[in-house]
């Protein structure tokens, strides 16, 4: 469904994207305020049990152009759950169709090397952000940015659970999940719209699968890592035993605890660049929506036609005193007057069929012009961002194993510098 046929809609349109360059020359809302979610909070709903907690997160925004006036103060703080992040997303990829929408954190832990819950504080620390990543993704986005519910999502503190609920955005998406929980099996299905779909697949298929071999990799390597402790604590304990060869046995034990200790530092940066690259396997999961969405369009074009053509077919067996139950079973015709009747109605629907098509080839139309400079987008800020990412693991890896190469020299000096 289009923007324009969505019965939400966006009180502030940008002016007309039809290029990359259009896109990227928009004005955006971070381009007038400061975002970031600056702390997190622990609380309890009023019981003792562990799962009665949640995770609140403090937005700050500041207004850095003197002159903006569309925030209602210049400086503005508000606490939000990871369920009000979930209700803002799913309001945006409802209204906005056509739009990769920027992807929500992790709810559950994915390609864990080792275990941790969402009460973990490193977990909530990078979710923090990564929600502080979604924001500034939505808010540098020219069709997303200046949306009044995302705009009272940033500093409506009382009221806004009500204010987008009563949007109709729910009842909207039950509607949408359920015309698509029957397969789509288009006649001619787009080869554009296919190609980006089938990538989204893949690139969803290829991330997590990198994924799940680097969790393995370091859980493996992380424990391997802290194994060079018990040389540690063999080379030093021996030394004590050494008069000649003591000085040299703790020096490298020394070394052998600082190959140990420096897994923690690789592990964590690890686990950054990998929420990079979640961000885009999750991204993948939007592009495949954005593919669905333009599906139940051709969908609804296709069936329009199909209705055309049966009332075309019905008007013709009425034209020919046919149109009756009775006349095609005992093979009669009808009266003049019932016939002149029936092809009467049966053109005004006609006429209804024809306006029917030509809105939903206007409605595809217009969410193709759309959805095309989106892609082209996400593609470009995908290449950027993953290209950056990887170069930024790679780069991380080698400096791992040059720490490593540095350390295992280092103890082969203390060893041969031994009397």
């Amino acid at each position: 469904m289009s923007t324009e046929n969505s019965p939400i809609k966006p009180s502030r349109s940008p002016s007309v994207i039809e290029s990359i360059e259009d896109f990227e020359n928009q004005d955006t809302l971070l381009k007038h305020v400061d975002i970031s979610i600056v702390e997190s909070e622990k609380r309890a709903n009023g019981t003792l049990h562990v799962r009665d907690h949640y995770t609140v997160y403090l937005i700050d925004l500041k207004v850095t152009d003197p002159d903006y006036k569309l925030v209602q103060s210049k400086i503005n703080t508000i606490w939000r759950r990871y369920t009000e992040f979930e209700q803002i997303h799913d309001y945006l990829q409802v209204t906005y169709p056509h739009v990769v929408i920027p992807p929500l954190p992790e709810k559950r832990i994915l390609y864990a090397w080792r275990k941790s819950d969402t009460t973990d504080p490193e977990f909530v620390e990078r979710r923090r952000a990564l929600l502080e990543n979604f924001l500034l993704r939505v808010a540098s986005h020219p069709r997303l940015c200046f949306d009044d519910q995302f705009i009272s999502f940033l500093q409506q503190e009382h009221g806004w659970r009500e204010t987008i609920t009563d949007s109709g955005y729910k009842l909207h998406a039950e509607n949408k999940l359920k015309s698509l929980s029957v397969s789509i099996r288009l006649k001619k299905p787009d080869p554009d719209i296919e190609s980006v779909k089938n990538y989204g697949k893949q690139l969803e298929t290829n991330l997590g699968n990198f994924l799940y071999t680097r969790s393995k990799i370091i859980e493996k390597n992380y424990a391997l890592c802290k194994l060079h402790a018990s040389y540690g604590k063999l080379f030093s304990e021996w030394s004590v035993i050494e008069k000649d060869m003591g000085d040299g046995l703790q020096k490298a034990g020394h070394y052998f605890d600082s190959i140990a200790d420096s897994i923690d530092s690789l592990a964590e940066d690890e686990e950054q660049l990998a929420d990079q690259l979640k961000e885009y396997l999750f991204y993948a999961a939007s592009l495949q929506q954005l593919c669905s969405n333009h599906e139940a369009l051709q969908q609804a074009l296709e069936n329009a036609h199909d209705t055309l053509n049966n009332r075309v077919a019905e008007r013709s067996r009425a034209a020919a005193g046919k149109g009756s139950l009775m006349a095609r079973l005992f093979g009669t015709t009808e009266p003049d007057l019932a016939r002149d009747v029936a092809t009467r109605a049966l053109d005004a629907k006609l006429a209804a069929d024809t306006r029917a098509i030509q809105q939903a080839r206007a409605a595809l139309q217009e969410f193709n012009k759309k959805a095309l400079v989106e892609i082209e987008y996400f593609q470009k800020q995908k290449d950027k961002d993953l290209h950056e990412s990887l170069v930024r693991f790679i780069t991380l890896q080698v400096k791992a194993a040059k720490s490593n190469l540095q350390a295992w020299t280092q103890i082969k000096e203390c060893l041969q510098n031994m009397p």
